[in-house]
């Protein structure tokens, strides 16, 4: 199991909002900080992957289980 800092549940939420949302908590959380996503948004998959190759964030881990995409992003800039 991934270690994290914060969890942002965004189920139920779609384009754009999960992202806009996690850019949020993000930028509030310190360098090396990790944020657990959790959507309900297929669309999620590529654009969390690609949000976080366009902003310099890493992906740790991505997972699916029980309906949810599960994502863990390291804050790194």
């Amino acid at each position: 199991m991934t270690e994290y800092t914060e969890v942002l549940d965004t189920s139920g939420l779609s384009c754009p909002l999960p992202i806009l949302k996690s850019k949020k908590a993000l930028k509030a959380m310190n360098i090396g900080d990790i944020l657990k996503i959790i959507s309900t948004d297929a669309g999620s998959e590529k654009d969390i992957a690609s949000w976080c190759r366009v902003t310099g964030q890493e992906l740790m881990n991505s997972d699916k289980e029980d309906g949810k995409y599960i994502y863990f992003v390291k804050r790194l800039k």
